[in-house]
């Protein structure tokens, strides 16, 4: 645990590797609120405005996210939108799905990315 980034600006991998997950993220979880507003109106729920508005906010949220893994809070708006993409599954079940394959891969992209940066620096001190 002591790899994972939970608040801070990591470096050029882990930022590279963070954007290319909550970008990619991005697009499921339009087309998931594409999918929970289509059940909505098909079951005459009234909420299915909500639903797209609230899952498209998502979306962009993971697109600027992408870009704002610079800033010290970047991380912990990637945190934050995984846990609102499992909470999506309380609307769409299918949601968890992609909530725990999601969270994986930002897991691994964090974990991962802090020991590509380790061994950039380790390389770059060898040379």
């Amino acid at each position: 645990m002591k790899d994972l980034l939970f608040y801070g600006v990591g470096e050029k991998m882990t930022r590279r590797f963070g954007a290319i997950v909550i970008g990619s993220q991005s697009l499921v979880v339009f087309f998931g609120a594409l999918v929970a507003y289509a059940l909505a109106k098909a079951d005459d729920n009234s909420s299915h405005n909500a639903y797209l508005v609230v899952g498209c906010v998502l979306a962009v949220l993971c697109i600027l996210d992408a870009g704002m893994l610079r800033r010290p809070w970047g991380v912990t708006l990637g945190w934050f939108i995984q846990f609102a993409t499992l909470a999506a599954a309380f609307i769409v079940p299918m949601m968890l799905v992609v909530g725990i394959v999601f969270g994986a891969l930002w897991v691994t992209a964090l974990v991962q990315g802090r020991k590509m940066d380790q061994l950039t620096r380790e390389h770059a001190g060898a040379a």
